[in-house]
């Protein structure tokens, strides 16, 4: 056995296939193909000598020796990412500041812990959130208002940069007993009659108006509200249908307090960005910002999926 072929992409693939529950997850995470993922997981093994996921298994689980690798992969990647982290510091300074926008109402759940957990290992940057709605959000970056901003946005802008975060279901929410959930997926034409209730944003801001309900004719009344628990409140009490990100409305599915169904046989996705001043894109505080709300977004947010390259 030769534990000098042990590399750190070796304990980042065994973690990923945990955390993820499978090989295509994993795949996915790591911005790898599964044929990829399966053909470094046999080689890996075909070096060790030692089978280390149990694949007949559903979801797949470790063997005694993955189990020991993923130990080692708890204890080394922490320390490997902060000694890199800390070589960033020395190299580029560890003050700055981050001016955030967030252009998603339901980010904050997330954002909040993700924040947090950057705090503890970039103390001297300071963190402010910028507050209410905005209608050029990235446009902030430009205006020199902001220093970052989460958008599912992506136009090209000159002396911005977008880096993708992950991609997310939009469900379409119904009543408990609604006559609509009898289907397995819904269409433009199930949301004429009914009272769409939104956030308080423009039209075009909306993902399930902007591609699903306007390119079909479709145009119902709107209903705004300003919290995500209004909307679900609204919706259970019968006084219309709602959109949202899967992550935000899966602990009242599992209460059974609204019904979901996707939008459209394969479904409704969007995606969110990081934008930033390109000037600042290669900043350590600014680029590790990035990478630990992307890693921990997906350590939290159920069903969602890695986001295509951005522009």
């Amino acid at each position: 056995m030769n534990i000098t072929h042990i590399e750190l992409r070796h304990l980042r693939l065994l973690q990923a296939v945990t955390e993820a529950g499978g090989l295509t997850a994993a795949a996915e995470r790591l911005h790898l193909t599964q044929s990829a993922v399966s053909h470094q997981l046999k080689a890996l093994e075909a070096t060790l000598g030692l089978p280390l996921v149990e694949r007949a298994a559903r979801p797949p689980q470790l063997t005694a020796a993955g189990r020991r690798l993923l130990a080692l992969a708890h204890t080394a990647l922490p320390q490997v990412d902060a000694a890199l982290r800390d070589l960033a510091k020395l190299k580029d300074g560890d003050a700055g500041e981050l001016r955030i926008a967030v252009e998603c109402h339901t980010c904050y759940d997330w954002l909040m812990p993700a924040m947090d957990r950057y705090r503890d290992v970039w103390p001297a940057v300071e963190l402010d959130l910028l507050g209410g709605f905005q209608a050029d959000p990235v446009g902030l970056l430009l205006d020199a208002r902001a220093d970052l901003v989460i958008t599912s946005d992506t136009a090209p802008r000159a002396g911005v940069v977008y880096a993708p975060l992950f991609g997310f279901e939009m469900l379409a929410l119904l009543p408990p007993g609604h006559p609509l959930a009898t289907k397995k997926w819904l269409l433009p034409a199930d949301f004429a009659g009914h009272t769409l209730i939104t956030y308080p944003v423009p039209e075009d801001r909306l993902d399930l108006i902007r591609r699903v309900l306007a390119p079909a004719g479709v145009k119902p009344l709107r209903r705004e509200a300003q919290l995500t628990v209004a909307i679900l409140q609204l919706v259970a009490s019968r006084r219309g249908l709602a959109a949202l990100p899967a992550w935000a409305v899966a602990p009242y599915l599992e209460r059974g307090y609204v019904t979901a169904r996707r939008i459209g046989r394969h479904g409704l996705w969007a995606e969110l960005h990081v934008a930033v001043r390109e000037i600042d894109a290669a900043r350590a505080y600014v680029a590790d910002f990035i990478e630990t709300v992307k890693r921990d977004s997906f350590a939290r947010l159920p069903d969602i999926r890695p986001a295509t390259s951005a522009p």
